[in-house]
């Protein structure tokens, strides 16, 4: 009987060893798991920082390109998906090398959704994308088209291009028709819908099949269009100085600055990118589109962030010299009226106790009789700041599209009398804009107008749902042309010498292209000139000035 209790007593204690070593096992592997899940997480932040760093250092770009850009011309920033073989982050769950076992999967570190697997028929959305750190512009975008030159005007041959964007927050659990029907108003829901069937519109990469799939979050929405440029000035973008940190040009007036709007290749960027092969630059300034002189780009993100530094120090003097109308006073004027932003999106300001403050400081130079010549020294920086306060003082510039307009009562603003409310300011400066087919002063296109805006007529670009319906048929027909239009494109653009007639009329008509059937006309070279122009910029260690212009010289007379 002892023998016996002996062996149940041994055999315990065995059983008992076996079971405390599978014990610390388990508490190995749920402590090797948990620091897995840490290292990840720890490894992924910096990263994240970084991309985020990157981000806000990056220049804004209208657009655009974003490229429309975005700027944009996104405008001037939509985000373009990140090429393919893109590294895992640490802590994905993946096994060890070398390991017949499945490690635990680490926990999602910031910025990392946990994978679900949808129900039976749910609809997956892929993970988005890394975007690129910064926002700059390649051969790759140059080549989408050409320039040519008809009539003393630069314009750019019609392309296709693709609109990428990341479902919105807002557009969240709404269908791809609600969200063109009520943010993307350039064109009727019939043209979307003949986009569709001509496998225009893509999801995540795959070809929309209808417009009533609903939006999920990380959704991302490809749209190629074929698009069009309105034309700027024929005169050339002269470099005035150029050194190892910046390069500074003499701007033509109606040339953006950066892709915006409607603008992406007949910008100052696209131009220098094009053909002064200068690349990667980084805008130190803003001028308005309409206004000509100084142009300042930095080579580096360091030299652009130094001499930012010096424009919020209040180290750089500006100087500008504008023609305006009447007789300014001899002495010395400083304008110290605040300015408040009427509308962002029709790009309108006045003078209003409400706005932010600024000074500006004139000086006249010389009178013909009719129209005087005025230095302007900017103390701050404000939009439209020299056009509003010259307004204010009676003395708009002699052809300011919006300040000297007859929209703004019969003083045109004088003294900051304005006889009408903003809403319907905006509506008689769109209206009398559309009148004359210059709506691109507003920076605005017809499918920008909402009810608000304008009480006229539909769009004259708009084309009804029947008339899009043939030319459906007729894409689909074009398989070649509208599928692979993008990739020939580029082709083309970057061995024009192969392309043939045929091809470049392919390209330049497009069947759903409502813009292609409008016959509009071209503005007069000088229309796209207006009296106000950026002389002189200095800095600590730098000074740059631009000639100046005929339409300041003492002995010019108006036509």
């Amino acid at each position: 009987m002892n023998c016996g209790r002996a062996v149940m007593w041994l055999t315990g204690r065995r059983w008992l060893s076996v079971l405390v070593q599978e014990c610390l096992n388990l508490r190995r592997l749920s402590f090797a798991g948990t620091c897995g899940g840490h290292k990840g997480r720890m490894a992924e932040t910096p990263s994240i920082e970084a991309e985020a760093a990157s981000e806000l250092r990056a220049p804004t770009q209208q657009n655009g390109d974003t490229g429309g850009h975005a700027t944009d011309e996104r405008t001037p920033g939509r985000p373009e998906p990140a090429g393919a073989g893109v590294e895992p982050a640490p802590g994905d769950g993946k096994p060890a090398t070398g390991s017949g076992e499945q490690a635990p999967a680490a926990a999602p570190g910031p910025g990392k959704r946990k994978k679900r697997r949808g129900a039976t028929g749910e609809r997956i959305v892929p993970p988005p994308k890394k975007r690129r750190a910064g926002v700059s512009f390649g051969d790759e975008h140059f080549a989408e088209t050409s320039y040519y030159f008809e009539g003393g005007l630069r314009k750019v041959r019609p392309y296709y291009f693709d609109f990428q964007t990341y479902c919105k927050g807002r557009w969240v659990g709404h269908s791809l028709l609600h969200v063109f029907s009520t943010e993307f108003r350039a064109q009727p829901l019939a043209y979307y819908e003949a986009a569709v069937r001509a496998g225009r519109l893509h999801l995540n990469e795959e070809p929309v099949q209808d417009l009533s799939i609903v939006l999920k979050d990380n959704d991302f929405l490809r749209n190629t269009v074929h698009r069009h440029e309105p034309p700027v000035t024929a005169e050339p973008v002269r470099l005035l100085a150029e050194n190892e940190d910046m390069v500074v040009v003499d701007k033509p007036s109606s040339i953006p600055v950066h892709p915006c709007g409607r603008f992406r290749h007949n910008t100052v960027i696209f131009i220098l990118g094009k053909e002064h092969q200068l690349k990667e630059l980084h805008p130190l300034h803003r001028l308005d589109r309409l206004t000509s002189g100084v142009l300042m780009f930095a080579k580096t993100a360091a030299v652009s962030e130094r001499i930012h530094e010096q424009v919020r120090d209040r180290q750089l003097e500006k100087e500008y010299v504008c023609r305006v109308e009447g007789e300014f006073p001899t002495e010395e004027v400083t304008c110290k009226e605040p300015i408040l932003v009427v509308s962002y999106k029709v790009g309108v300001c006045r003078v209003d106790t409400r706005g932010k403050p600024c000074e500006t400081v004139f000086q006249r130079l010389s009178y013909n009789g009719h129209s005087s010549v005025v230095r302007c020294r900017p103390l701050t920086g404000r939009t439209h700041q020299i056009r509003v306060h010259l307004q204010f003082l009676g003395h708009p510039i002699l052809n300011d599209p919006i300040y000297n307009s007859v929209a703004w009562g019969p003083s045109r603003g004088r003294g900051g009398h304005i006889p009408k409310t903003d809403e319907q300011l905006l509506r008689d400066l769109v209206a009398e804009h559309q009148a004359k087919q210059s709506l691109d002063v507003l920076d605005l296109c017809e499918g920008d107008l909402s009810p608000g805006l304008s009480d006229t007529t539909a769009p004259s670009s708009e084309l009804g749902k029947d008339c899009l319906e043939e030319l459906t048929a007729s894409a689909q027909k074009m398989d070649g042309a509208v599928e692979a239009a993008p990739q020939d494109l580029d082709k083309m653009a970057l061995a024009p010498g192969n392309a043939t007639e045929t091809d470049a009329v392919n390209k330049e008509m497009d069947p759903l292209c409502a813009e292609c059937r409008l016959v509009r006309q071209d503005p007069l070279p000088q229309d796209l000139v207006m009296f106000l122009h950026a002389l002189r910029y200095k800095g600590p260690g730098f000074e740059y000035f631009s000639p100046m212009p005929a339409w300041a010289q003492d002995d010019w007379q108006e036509d």
